[in-house]
């Protein structure tokens, strides 16, 4: 995280990023929504300008609560979708809106963090979630850096084995991999 940029560079290139982000991963998206109870309370960590991944958890009739650090996708998420409650703020630092949800989703952010905060916000996810809630985040298995092609900032991939020990040690159990029609990669899983 930047100290002059909360939001890893995204607010620079809201309007870019909106014009680019695609359906790939819905599929995914739904198949996981479908696990969580009825009337599930889902945070989406990250969540941009809501696009794909709200609208399909509205869908399947889930409660939404989003968080992201860059006002102008922000904004444009509460104007398509107003029921959705939203905090503008870093996944690295906010306190989840305080309270404990059913499943929570971080698409495309986790490795925008450098490696100590993933390994945070992996516990803090945990702390999140209700007994038996479920985890969604996209990670690639293989570990290394990358510039990430919308803000040229630099990513990281802890890789495979980081992501899983990190994983059972906030508490999670049956982590599984998934994969999208784009060929990027999921942990799904389910905490104890």
């Amino acid at each position: 995280m930047s100290a002059h940029d909360p939001s890893n560079g995204y607010e620079g290139v809201a309007e870019q990023f909106i014009r680019a982000r695609s359906e790939i991963g819905s599929a995914t998206v739904r198949d996981w929504a479908a696990q969580l109870p009825n009337g599930a309370h889902v945070l989406d960590l990250g969540c941009g300008h809501g696009d794909p991944n709200i609208p399909i958890l509205l869908d399947v009739g889930c409660r939404v609560s989003a968080i992201d650090a860059a006002p102008s996708l922000l904004s444009v998420l509460k104007d398509h979708y107003p029921a959705v409650e939203t905090a503008c703020e870093p996944v690295e630092t906010s306190d989840f809106f305080g309270r404990k949800f059913d499943g929570i989703l971080a698409v495309g952010l986790i490795f925008l963090l450098p490696r100590d905060a993933q390994s945070r916000l992996i516990q803090n996810v945990s702390d999140a979630l209700k007994p038996s809630g479920r985890f969604l985040v996209s990670a690639p298995q293989r570990s290394g850096s990358w510039e990430d092609l919308v803000t040229k900032r630099r990513s990281v991939s802890l890789g495979d084995e980081i992501y899983k020990t990190n994983l059972l040690k906030a508490g999670f159990e049956a982590i599984e991999s998934r994969w999208d029609r784009g060929g990027s990669h999921y942990y799904s899983a389910q905490k104890a």
